[in-house]
């Protein structure tokens, strides 16, 4: 419970529902703490900045996804994947949008 507190926002859920708003959220999140260049194609982030910014998307992902990437040690490459399993969720909800 008490790591539910802790969370800035509500982490990614599995099935990616909640994909769009939680893309926006860790931007504005990692943004507010310097650390938005992490996830940035060819970044100079140090070991230290790195460390923080995988904490911080760890920490705001479901815990299968969390099992999924246990081996991922760079935010860069954690947020690729997570991009690569999700973005098309943004065509269907576009989609969905411009149709209601």
């Amino acid at each position: 419970m008490a790591n539910i507190e802790n969370r800035k926002f509500i982490a990614l859920d599995i099935s990616g529902k909640n994909y769009l708003s939680w893309v926006l959220d860790v931007k504005l999140h990692l943004s507010a703490k310097k650390l938005r260049h992490t996830i940035d194609e060819d970044n100079a982030a140090s070991n230290e900045e790195r460390a923080i910014a995988l904490i911080f998307l760890r920490h705001h992902i479901d815990d299968g996804l969390k099992y999924e990437y246990l081996t991922v040690e760079n935010p860069l490459e954690l947020w690729q994947n997570i991009n690569d399993r999700f973005e098309h969720l943004k065509a269907v909800v576009l989609l969905k949008a411009l149709n209601d």
